[in-house]
């Protein structure tokens, strides 16, 4: 079945390629269309070191938002595992009718196969724009996919995946707009896995900032995820970091060995998302590591993070450089997080666990055309409270190194 779904999606990626490049060669007459390719290098402990070629294919000019659009890549892991090659491969293809400046329809097909994992779909996608301001905009998207887990040896913890094919139906909605307090963002995601055993999901977050001056300002987030008893455990939830699933969507999480494994399970690296109770990452991870325990993972739950906003020199300094302001930033903040599961599924916990501390976080973030966020963000965390620390004090210096934010920027 893997083999054939992947041929499918496959034909259908290069037949609708094809087709797109064809019409731009009518269109624009002759050379029409441009692929751009550029080296890649990467590593992980089962790939090696993973060398390829991604490929940006765009009509000449049209500078990211024009049609026919394709993002691709191809690579081969030097350590020559199992399955050597993996590939990427993204089309999408805008819809004239219902488009218009910064509130564009389009079409996308995905089809991928690297670090142990079949993702392979189509999607809609819908974005209104109000005037010529991108900070305020809606979208509304709609996918539905064939995902399998095939190689558990690309994963840091194997325990908390499944290898069940899944085939997926995901509505998201998402609202960027600012009021009297400041900027907010709220989005809300309803999934539906339909093969075997059919399981629903649903999460929603809602993002406030709220800026006293350009030195103090609150952040505040707002997190809640509901999953049927039947759900996935990548999909479930721990207390301090995303879904294992989620690790799937940046390069650094994707597969083992990128961030070195005895790292990851020192319990001091947090991978932000979900309900990110940030100081619960040391318990959460020995609870993977122990053979005799099962996952800490909850079908529901409910959070919010809270970060204060203080002035540092390093701050000040990065803010009075011309341009590079623009786009790097360093903060010092205060932090507190809390959550519980309201118990939506039998034999859930009905603790309510909470963390408090002092962190720093470096971000770079060059905007994509339509003004959305698109770099990283490096965390230094120092949970020094726990509402419940097990055998720890409650009051203790912890380090915790992080990538992401689920408030950045």
């Amino acid at each position: 079945m893997a083999r054939s779904l992947t041929l499918i999606f496959t034909a259908l990626l290069v037949l609708t390629f094809s087709f797109s490049v064809t019409d731009a060669d009518a269109q624009y007459g002759g050379s029409s269309y441009e692929i751009i390719p550029a080296p890649d290098l990467w590593y992980n402990d089962v790939d090696g070191i993973r060398v390829g070629v991604r490929f940006q294919g765009q009509v000449p000019g049209s500078f990211e938002d024009g049609p026919h659009r394709l993002d691709a890549g191809i690579w081969l892991g030097l350590w020559f595992p199992s399955l050597p090659v993996s590939y990427y491969l993204s089309f999408t293809e805008p819809i004239p009718a219902w488009s218009d400046f910064g509130s564009e329809a389009s079409i996308q097909a995905i089809s991928s196969i690297r670090t142990g994992y079949h993702n392979h779909g189509l999607g809609f996608n819908k974005r209104w724009q109000q005037g010529f301001d991108e900070r305020k905009f809606r979208e509304f998207s709609f996918r539905t996919a064939w995902e399998n887990r095939f190689d558990d040896e690309y994963v840091p913890f194997p325990i908390i995946w499944s290898d069940d094919d899944k085939w997926l139906a995901q509505s998201t909605f998402l609202l960027q707009d600012e009021n009297r307090f400041g900027n907010y963002t709220f989005r809300l995601t309803g999934t539906y896995q339909l093969l075997d055993e059919s399981y629903q999901q649903i999460e929603s977050s809602v993002t406030q900032r709220i800026p006293f001056n350009e030195n103090w300002g609150l952040r505040m987030r707002g997190f809640f995820g509901a999953a049927s008893s039947s759900t996935a455990p990548e999909y479930l939830y721990g207390r301090s970091s995303a879904p294992a699933i989620q690790w799937m969507n940046n390069g650094l999480t994707r597969a083992k060995g990128t961030i070195p494994q005895p790292w990851m399970e020192s319990g001091n690296w947090q991978i932000a998302g979900g309900a990110n109770l940030r100081g619960y990452a040391g318990q959460d991870v020995d609870r993977l590591m122990d053979e005799n325990a099962s996952p800490f993972l909850l079908n529901s739950i409910v959070s919010l993070n809270t970060e204060l906003d203080y002035p540092n020199p390093i701050g000040s300094l990065f803010r009075q450089i011309p341009y590079l302001a623009d786009f790097l930033r360093f903060r010092s903040y205060l932090f507190h997080d809390i959550g519980t599961s309201p118990g939506l599924v039998a034999n859930e916990t009905d603790e309510v666990f909470a963390n408090a501390g002092a962190g720093f976080s470096l971000s770079l973030n060059i905007p994509d055309y339509l003004g959305k966020n698109r770099g990283f963000v490096f965390r230094y965390d120092i949970p020094f409270w726990l509402s419940q620390p097990g055998s720890e004090d409650h009051f203790k210096y912890r380090s915790l190194f992080a990538f992401g934010a689920v408030i950045s920027f």
